[in-house]
């Protein structure tokens, strides 16, 4: 679930209902009269050489294949090793929302080249994204700061931002009627179908992260006879999509918070914030209510403090960076925490991301539709797990009102599945623990690999040894870890960072920063 109203939860999760087979439109997998056009392939503008995109033309509306066409963008880095070439390897890095097209070169880092170069590398953008066609976007500067507080002083102020909401609803369906009704995750996953028959492959494999788990859950689902290989990696709990496990992750961030806040005190010589957690987070929210009296540089006031302090809870190697600037912003320098919102914090100017998992989200699984059970759900939540939650709420609220009713959720089932390898860490905050043992249930015949207690998001290509050993050797010859009781594989975690020298406080993402799947 994804930046608080800008990166929050990465599974931004959904009001349980009936497990049923699937949404209305999930009968697409037995669509087989449509076969997309051979797509023109060419140099990606802005990509490394040797990655070559494409346009796939798909049906917007896979029960009706021979009305309203969209286009889907693709990227692929074509197999160099031939003698040892193992067919397509799709990738999804989360959101919804988030776009594919650069993970050719991304995953070629990630695997290392040796294995690279057996797989066709394919990225690509999921319908309404990036440069998909259409790109959704319903209210470019929906996310310009300063905006209203996330935690609601009083009643007006909770129906100040319901409003809001409302209104962007409204926005999307003027301008997207038509499209929003077929922009679920099985109408993505179709797409994905359809991509393996414009590169001729009989089967694909897929490595997903984040909300990615759960769209390759769903191909798994409705398309079992074409996987090859799966990999999911920080796992959507399957049972919980979307509004619960949006509220799951209220408590998952909280402890990460708390966690961030104990690492400051430790290092209290540098920080001057406080010697025990309660201390910094005492100071952490005095900052906050200081920028809600005067947002800094016009741009910084208390939401945009959350949007850029929840990326702490994605990746703790962000730490020094964050309490770096939140250190001299106590200390009367602002310039530091500008910097951290402009990396971490800053989606102003475009919605596409947030317009995407708001399409999927709310038409995915069925939402509360009267406010007073958002109203009381969301301040219990608050009572134990401020960090997150108004935030998360006013992420989500438009579900409340969105023009298309949610479906059904599909109930994920991996049992005609043979081989596949997921990734969960304890302490994941974005997509919590339980979310990697329930998809290990779903699918029975699949190794679940856990990173005890590191708190990242996002495991694999990391350079922890052990993580990296099991999956590259999964994907070179589909050797699996033994089948045990519960956990497969526990994996020591990566270490805590430890502060650097103030003159080399880094000021941007390293390279093994850059990228958290299913971040907004």
């Amino acid at each position: 679930m994804k930046k608080i109203l800008i990166a929050l939860a990465t599974a931004g999760l959904g009001l349980s209902g009936a497990l049923v087979a699937a949404p209305a439109s999930a009968g697409t997998q037995q669509a087989p009269n449509y076969s997309p056009p051979a797509p023109t392939w060419a140099q990606c503008a802005g990509l490394p050489t040797g990655i070559e995109c494409a346009s796939v033309t798909v049906p917007l509306d896979y029960d009706r294949p021979w009305g309203k066409k969209i286009k889907i963008a693709v990227s692929r880095k074509k197999a160099t090793d031939t003698a040892h070439y193992q067919g397509a390897l799709l990738f999804n890095p989360g959101g919804p929302g988030g776009s594919g097209l650069a993970y050719p070169a991304v995953m070629t880092t990630r695997l290392g080249a040796p294995l690279a170069a057996q797989y066709d590398l394919i990225g690509f953008d999921p319908r309404g994204v990036g440069s998909s066609e259409p790109a959704l976007r319903c209210d470019p500067h929906f996310f310009d700061p300063v905006r209203p507080d996330y935690i609601p002083a009083n009643g007006a102020e909770e129906s100040a931002w319901l409003k809001k909401m409302q209104g962007y609803s409204k926005a999307c369906d003027a301008t997207y009627g038509d499209v929003l009704k077929h922009m679920t995750t099985v109408d993505a996953a179709t797409d994905m179908d359809q991509i393996r028959k414009v590169l001729g492959q009989t089967q694909i494999s897929y490595v997903g992260y984040s909300y990615g788990t759960y769209l390759g859950a769903t191909y798994a689902t409705l398309f079992p006879s074409k996987v090859r290989r799966l990999v999911l990696d920080s796992i959507v709990n399957p049972e919980r999509v979307w509004y619960d496990a949006n509220i799951d992750q209220n408590h998952a961030f909280e402890a990460r918070a708390k966690a961030f806040f104990a690492w400051i005190a430790q290092y209290d010589a540098t920080y001057h914030l406080g010697t025990t957690g309660a201390d910094v987070e005492k100071a952490f929210y005095a900052a906050r209510a200081k920028l809600k009296a005067t947002p800094a540089g016009s741009r910084v006031g208390p939401d945009e403090l959350d949007d850029t302090y929840l990326s702490g809870g994605y990746l703790k190697s962000r730490w020094p960076l964050l309490a770096n600037a939140l250190s001299k912003y106590v200390a009367g320098d602002t310039a530091p925490l500008l910097t951290a919102y402009a990396t971490y914090g800053d989606s102003s100017g475009d919605d596409n991301g947030f317009a995407v998992y708001t399409a999927v989200e709310c038409s995915d699984a069925r939402w509360p539709r009267d406010w007073p059970t958002w109203h009381r759900d969301w301040w219990e939540s608050y009572r134990t797990a401020p960090f997150l939650t108004w935030g998360n709420a006013w992420y989500n609220a438009q579900c409340q009102s969105w023009p298309v009713p949610g479906h059904n959720k599909l109930y994920v089932n991996g049992g005609a599945i043979k081989n596949a390898l997921f990734f969960q860490d304890t302490k994941d905050a974005a997509t919590p623990y339980q979310g990697g043992v329930e998809m290990h249930k779903r699918f029975p015949t699949s190794r679940l690999v856990v990173m005890d207690g590191g708190g990242n998001h996002g495991l694999t290509g990391r350079g922890n040894a052990c993580v990296d050993t099991i999956w590259k050797a999964y994907l070179t010859d589909g050797t699996l870890p033994a089948s045990l009781p519960g956990p497969d594989v526990h994996c020591a975690p990566f270490a805590d960072p430890v502060p650097p020298p103030a003159a080399t406080l880094r000021s941007a993402p390293t390279a093994n920063d850059d990228w958290v799947p299913g971040e907004r």
